[in-house]
């Protein structure tokens, strides 16, 4: 029987559990709704139920679970996420290690779906890929040669805090003027209500821009411009062999990634500019649970 690899895709909202095989291929998948409001007991007992149901029938090698951070994914510990309440220095990988009998390993949200897309998607035959995420928040990660680039206390990527605007807005436990705050479908969405009196989230805003509204043009055009400005920096910091862009934001991809590449161009040194390839991801929300999936696999391998 092949050997095949446990992805956990934990969020605030829905908790994905699928069966990957060695070619990145997903066999399986089930998700109920987090709950988040019952807490981490409830949430992590679904969660086991949940890895034995789908796993039946197959030879699971190991357990890859994506969170939400800040988390230590080296101790396998969530440290204090905003989106699940009540969760402060849970021990998340042995309490489930210790039901299962099989290793099981923790990984930034974000991290995990850079590596799927990496292995995978957009950064497939590639020897460096730097992920990004604008969705609720905006995350990251940085892949080279297939494996993750995590840091010395597992903050890497972690760009949705980087300051881009100093004294602007500050966005939850953010920096003043972070990427968060001003790239963000939250941001995208904030600013629509306060200056054109909108209602809905981000997507209403990028309807208007597509109608041409002029207000509504403004809001997006600042949005993405913080956005070049934080793939400019990272451009110049870690040069990856390409940018993949996901998360919700994306489902606007046709319309804002020609003003990305443009602005990008705009912020980098000449050499550079017209040779920082930038994509859609291709997984979208297959890449959570593949990631996390993987980097269980690479992590058994590595013992």
């Amino acid at each position: 029987m092949e050997n095949v690899y446990i992805g956990v895709d934990l969020g605030g909202t829905n908790l994905r559990v699928g069966i990957v095989d060695q070619k990145g291929q997903l066999l399986k998948v089930k998700q109920i709704p987090t709950d988040a409001e019952t807490g981490y007991e409830s949430i992590i007992k679904r969660m086991i139920a949940l890895i034995k149901d789908v796993k039946k029938a197959y030879s699971a090698v190991s357990v890859g679970i994506g969170s939400p951070g800040p988390l230590n994914p080296f101790d396998g510990i969530v440290v204090a996420p905003p989106n699940l309440p009540g969760w402060k220095d849970v021990p998340i990988a042995s309490i489930v290690q210790e039901d299962l009998g099989i290793p099981v390993f923790l990984v930034n949200d974000a991290d995990a779906a850079a590596l799927g897309e990496a292995m995978f998607g957009s950064g497939r035959e590639r020897s460096s890929s730097f992920y990004i995420t604008v969705s609720t928040g905006i995350g990251g990660g940085y892949v080279q040669n297939n494996r993750l680039i995590q840091g010395e206390h597992g903050y890497s990527a972690e760009i949705g805090n980087m300051i881009i605007k100093p004294g602007g807005m500050r966005h939850a436990n953010m920096n003043a003027g972070s990427l968060e705050s001003l790239a963000s479908g939250t941001s995208i969405a904030r600013e629509g209500q306060a200056r054109i009196g909108l209602s809905g989230g981000a997507e209403e805003v990028f309807q208007l821009a597509q109608e041409g509204n002029e207000e509504a043009l403004r809001i997006i055009d600042e949005a993405i411009d913080a956005l070049a400005i934080g793939i400019a920096n990272l451009a110049h910091s870690v040069d990856p062999a390409v940018f993949i862009l996901g998360g919700g934001v994306m489902q606007a991809k046709e319309m804002i990634l020609p003003l990305i590449r443009e602005k990008v161009d705009q912020y980098v040194y000449e050499g550079l500019r017209g040779k920082i390839k930038i994509e859609p991801a291709q997984l979208n929300d297959k890449a959570g649970i593949v990631g996390a999936a993987m980097h269980g696999r690479q992590k058994v391998e590595e013992q």
